[in-house]
């Protein structure tokens, strides 16, 4: 708090802009928080599952569906709302005022999803559970965050003289323009079976492809938030031409239902880790802002540990003994609650510049950073010892017992830290709602 005290005007950090990523960052918070609250709810019931019947209807499936949704579409994705707010100046002057209606629609979608998976309706597929009137409405979510991003996108065209920056927002929206139809079509079970029945499991093709995309993202986002030295152009214009080339590389691998065990399949996917030494150096060719800093390093290590356990979960025995266990759900976990977690907690860094004060209190972010190793831990070595025997998840016992206590003990910790950054958001939000009030009214006296 004192951090954020001592700092410059604050109508030069909140006016506009600024405050509309301190509203994002606390909507996401907030879900985040929820969402974390189910998971422990969760982490009881597997351990005290008899439980669930005080839960009524609200048992540990539902809820589960409502845990994953609520990490997907609230934590993960507002923070990216904020970010297109920033890259198409939503968030600037007269419009900012309009972002936060649309932060309300997209959070009041979510808690419409919650009711509705709780009350046992789902499309039947991962991460697309959304159905019914939920379904229509986290469309219109959707389509209101274009909309806005639309407008917003002429109003600065007409200032904007550079025609580069112009036609790579233009092509953006027009793809942000499918993504409520695609989803709302998706979510349909009739549009395509929730197991794909022409394939018996990952290929390398398949893997390197999700793969790429997550490299993509990786290196669109700085583009966005963070200017690039005047040294850094060549390395930014190298990385990029290696993704080209390695899109092409994957696109002449054999697809289908190939076994990970075909030679050329294993090497094809293992290419990623060339990916290992690269996204440092691109890091490295951009300005961050001082409060980034933590973050910038936190990305760079899940980063390596994402693509080291995910080449490893993928050799032939490996992936077999841990494929349908809990050693999976650590990979995911480095991916979601690591590596992506990370990600938009920098990006939030960034476009708050000295507001960024609120994710960098070391005890927050070390219990973050500290209970998701240990979840990691406790989870991969459950699934050691699922794949010599399917029943020990399921079947209770001390050694199982042990574990999954540790496991509900990783997830109150994270919890912890969730709502310190939460607590820490409101008091930002404040300040930074009152600095735009002294701005507006200096502007207008």
């Amino acid at each position: 708090m004192e951090r954020f005290m001592n700092t410059s005007s604050p109508t030069d950090r909140f006016a506009g802009g600024p405050n509309v990523i301190a509203q994002a960052a606390w909507h996401s918070l907030f879900w985040l928080v929820a969402a974390n609250a189910i998971g422990v709810l969760l982490a009881v019931l597997l351990l005290l599952p008899d439980l669930n019947v005080f839960l009524g209807e609200w048992t540990y499936g539902r809820w589960m569906m409502a845990h994953m949704n609520l990490e997907l579409y609230g934590w993960i994705s507002i923070p990216l709302v904020g970010y297109l707010f920033h890259i198409y100046g939503a968030g600037r002057g007269t419009m900012a005022r309009w972002c936060r209606p649309v932060l309300w629609v997209w959070s009041a979608a979510l808690g419409v999803g919650v009711l509705s998976w709780l009350s046992g309706h789902s499309s039947g597929k991962l991460f697309l559970d959304w159905s019914g009137y939920a379904r229509s409405l986290f469309s219109a979510a959707l389509f209101a965050l274009w909309l806005l991003l639309g407008i917003a996108f002429m109003a600065r065209r007409w200032s904007e003289h550079r025609t580069a920056p112009w036609l790579a927002r233009l092509s953006g929206l027009l793809v942000l323009l499918a993504v409520p139809f695609a989803l709302f079509a998706a979510s349909n079970p009739n549009s395509y079976p929730p197991i794909n029945p022409s394939t018996g499991g990952p290929t390398g093709a398949s893997q390197l492809e999700s793969s790429l995309a997550i490299v993509l993202i990786v290196l669109m986002l700085p583009l966005g938030i963070a200017r690039k030295k005047r040294s850094g152009s060549r390395t930014i214009a190298s990385a990029w031409m290696l993704l080209a080339i390695h899109a092409l590389f994957c696109a002449a691998l054999g697809h289908g239902d190939v076994s990970n065990r075909v030679p050329m399949q294993l090497v094809g996917f293992l290419t990623i880790l060339i990916w290992l030494p690269v996204a440092p150096i691109y890091f490295g060719a951009f300005d961050w802002h001082a409060e980034a800093c933590r973050w910038r390093q936190a990305v760079l290590w899940w980063w390596a540990a994402l693509l080291v356990t995910g080449a490893t979960m993928f050799l032939p025995g490996v992936l077999d003994h841990f494929k349908f266990t809990d050693g999976l759900v650590g990979h995911s976990f480095v991916a979601m609650a690591g590596f992506a977690s990370s990600l938009i907690v920098l990006v939030m860094v960034q476009l708050l510049g000295n507001g960024g004060w609120i994710f960098n209190r070391a005890r927050a972010f070390f219990l973050w950073h500290g209970s998701v190793i240990a979840y990691v831990v406790v989870v991969t070595m459950a699934g050691w010892r699922e794949g010599f025997d399917p029943a020990f998840t399921m079947v209770p016992g001390f050694e199982r017992n042990l574990l999954y206590w540790f496991r509900l003990v990783t997830g109150v910790v994270m919890l912890i830290a969730s709502v310190d950054w939460l607590v820490a958001s409101t008091v930002l939000l404040r300040q930074s709602n009152s600095a735009s009030e002294v701005f507006t009214w200096e502007k207008t006296t």
